[in-house]
């Protein structure tokens, strides 16, 4: 199955299917010598990870990674590193009721078309399940980032459904269990989720995630520009409809002498592009939004066909998200980190040695 392989120098091959044994990626292309242990991936997981609150499906799976290659002693070898993470919580009678049918909104459909042949178990290689390798991954790009260029990330949910989420400082983000940026507004988050979960209904919501300390330079000025692989990325998350670096879709109603970022000898005076100008990156903080669909996963009977396309009526069972936008935070950091260390490793080889007189803002 092709596709299932991110990057060109840090490449990340992801395996496994939702239900089966385990699932994982073999990183190649990380730098030799770099301090690594299970450890630094652990809490990337923890964030991500399903059953940490009643607002997110109730699987219980520990998401505990090992390293099973390309370190010795502690540190990267050069050599390709392979992580798993064991699935200990599968519950796959309750698919049984799908193999036959589509659910509205599922891959299921276009699965089946592709391929002739789909594991409804969970979603099988569909699910969201298989982020968790790419967290880990990310994980290991953050601390090389970090180190060379002391970059760091961070991300936050900017509205739930119908609710707008008013910034209060980054402090509150891991305080809650919607990574809001926000206290006074959790009681009414709880309350939406709770009855929408009593409706049997889903919703959407909106992510940002920032990357602060990005060297000058990443990125290409045409079809591998930095933003176009970034949106690439973040398109790559299940259930992800949009992306906007930037001002992203406000840039629209504005003029040119607003959107324009001017240069002073102090730095850039705004950001309105995001970090990035003409596919290369500014130095400035790299700002992403991503949208997130509605699960589809819904407990409320849907119109549907079976496999002989006569009509049918659909309610999908099991332990679903009802906003799988909740943990949808880490995965976006990760992704993101993945592309600037991919960047990084190809600037570093095109054009490492190159020198110029104007001073970086």
């Amino acid at each position: 199955m092709p596709g299932s392989t991110f990057g060109e120098l840090f490449r990340v091959t992801n395996f496994g299917e939702s239900h089966g044994p385990a699932i994982g990626c073999v990183i190649d292309g990380c730098p030799p010598g770099l301090e690594l242990s299970e450890a630094d991936i652990q809490p990337e997981l923890d964030r991500r990870r399903p059953g940490t609150s009643r607002h997110v499906t109730q699987r219980n799976e520990p998401d505990a990674v090992e390293i099973l290659s390309g370190t010795y002693e502690g540190r990267t070898t050069g050599a390709p590193i392979c992580l798993l993470i064991r699935n200990t919580d599968q519950r796959s009678k309750d698919y049984g009721n799908i193999l036959q049918t589509f659910r509205p909104g599922h891959a299921d459909y276009t699965y089946w078309h592709k391929y002739g042949i789909r594991d409804p178990r969970g979603g099988g290689r569909s699910s969201a399940r298989l982020t968790a390798p790419m967290v880990g991954a990310g994980a290991v790009a953050r601390k090389w980032l970090q180190q060379q260029y002391g970059t760091t990330f961070r991300g936050c949910m900017t509205q739930l459904g119908e609710i707008p989420i008013a910034f209060e400082g980054w402090e509150h983000v891991p305080q809650n269990p919607f990574f809001a940026p926000n206290a006074s507004q959790i009681a009414e988050l709880e309350a939406y989720m709770d009855a929408l979960r009593k409706a049997g209904d889903s919703c959407g919501a909106r992510i940002e995630v920032r990357a602060q300390g990005v060297p000058v330079g990443l990125g290409e000025p045409l079809f591998d520009r930095l933003d176009a692989d970034i949106a690439h990325a973040m398109m790559g998350i299940n259930a992800v409809k949009g992306v906007e670096i930037g001002a992203g879709f406000a840039s629209v109603a504005q003029r040119g002498t607003v959107h324009g970022d001017e240069l002073t000898p102090e730095g850039f005076a705004s950001n309105h592009a995001g970090g990035v100008l003409g596919g290369i990156s500014t130095g400035q903080e790299i700002v992403v939004s991503i949208a997130i669909k509605p699960t589809s996963s819904i407990h409320t009977p849907r119109r549907s066909i079976d496999l002989q396309g006569h009509p049918v009526t659909v309610e999908t069972r099991g332990r679903h998200d009802p906003c799988v936008g909740i943990r949808a935070t880490p995965i976006a950091e990760a992704m993101l980190a993945l592309v600037l260390m991919d960047h990084a490793l190809r600037h570093r080889a095109q054009c490492g040695d190159v020198r110029v007189d104007t001073p970086r803002i």
